[in-house]
């Protein structure tokens, strides 16, 4: 147990600055909630309403409209998306002991986006009784499946003996990736010009169409999912030292990556099912939070929930305003600001940059 706890045993300054980080964190969600709820396409501002319910005047209809049924299902869903995201990618780092390692990794985005494809291109050939029942709910309900799906595949296939091979899952992700993107693009092939644009519009990421119905059947999966993450802490900071090392130690590795696996699809699968493609998210976090705290993933997948969550709350905002009253893809924007960030943290790692 000697080597477990000495990768647990964090020096002073570090604990500080990770206390201090978190609570850097936390303020600064709560400071990009009010921001996002502020921002919009309309003329309505928070602060205009908090003024006239403090003066016991009452909201317009306009005014309870934008604020309960656009702004505020868009922010909660914000911040389970951008935790979901932010979670998983860090918990995929750890337990494949990859900095390089995303969500992605066990299928749910190609599953996610096969399943968001067949739904657009083909959801009218479904009976008329299945497509009353799901409404507009089919596309994020299909990409769901297919994440789950997916990654299930990909489970059983790198699972031999009660031990899953790290090597034959990213192997068979590859495998799995080519062949949804080859039968995604015969449907993209045969799809008309509305359902191209919604395509489009789907795997480029949106907060556009939230609703308090996408955040009560996402919010519980992916609030289990990033629960049951936080648990891996320690086990993650074990396997850090190897996997032989790890059960030497007393971690039960196999039950780890189980639980990490299922995890992630479960907190992946249901963001992407009602977001659409955001990347960047899950890589890039972790990467900024290893350079301010450390490695020690008792603090980093919670770190990760609160940076996940406020830096998709403000690429959220920059993609309303920035070509107001049209916005961008969120998508979009993550990419124009995560990949320089990214190829910075990279060049950080190599040591040819000095800041």
């Amino acid at each position: 147990m000697a080597a477990l706890s000495d990768i647990e045993t964090i020096p002073h300054h570090r604990e500080t600055r990770a206390n201090t980080l978190h609570w850097a964190l936390a303020g600064a969600l709560v400071l990009s909630c009010f921001a996002s709820l502020q921002v919009g396409a309309t003329d309505v501002t928070l602060s205009t309403m908090l003024a006239k319910l403090i003066h016991g005047e009452t909201l317009s209809q306009i005014e309870r409209v934008v604020l309960f049924d656009i702004r505020l299902p868009r922010l909660a869903m914000g911040v389970l998306v951008g935790a979901a995201l932010a979670v998983s990618g860090a918990a995929m780092q750890g337990l494949f002991r990859n900095p390089l390692a995303d969500p992605g990794i066990v299928g749910v985005g190609a599953g996610a986006g096969l399943g968001a494809i067949l739904a657009i291109v083909l959801g009218t050939l479904l009976p008329a009784w299945l497509i009353d029942l799901t409404g507009n709910q089919l596309t994020p309900f299909a990409a769901f499946l297919g994440g789950w799906g997916s990654t299930i595949l990909l489970y059983r296939v790198s699972t031999r003996h009660g031990r899953t091979s790290v090597a034959t899952m990213l192997l068979a992700g590859i495998a799995l990736g080519a062949l949804a993107g080859a039968l995604s693009g015969i449907l993209v092939y045969i799809a008309d010009d509305t359902q191209l644009r919604d395509l489009t519009f789907w795997g480029l990421g949106s907060l556009a169409g939230a609703s308090w119905a996408k955040v009560f059947a996402a919010g519980p999966m992916i609030l289990l999912a990033i629960g049951v993450s936080l648990t891996l802490g320690r086990g993650l900071n074990g396997l850090a030292l190897g996997e032989a090392t790890a059960a030497h130690i007393g971690i039960d590795v196999q039950r780890m990556k189980s639980t990490g696996i299922l995890a992630v699809a479960g907190a992946t699968g249901a963001a992407v099912a009602v977001s659409g493609g955001i990347g960047f998210i899950g890589i890039v976090v972790p990467h900024l939070l290893r350079l301010a705290s450390g490695p020690d993933h008792r603090t980093l997948l919670l770190n990760a929930a609160l940076l996940g969550a406020t830096l998709l709350i403000l690429a959220d905002m920059i993609a309303r305003v920035v070509i107001a009253p049209a916005e961008l893809p969120i998508g979009i924007v993550t990419a124009v600001l995560g990949a320089p960030v990214f190829l910075w943290i990279l060049l950080k790692r190599r040591g040819l940059v000095e800041l």
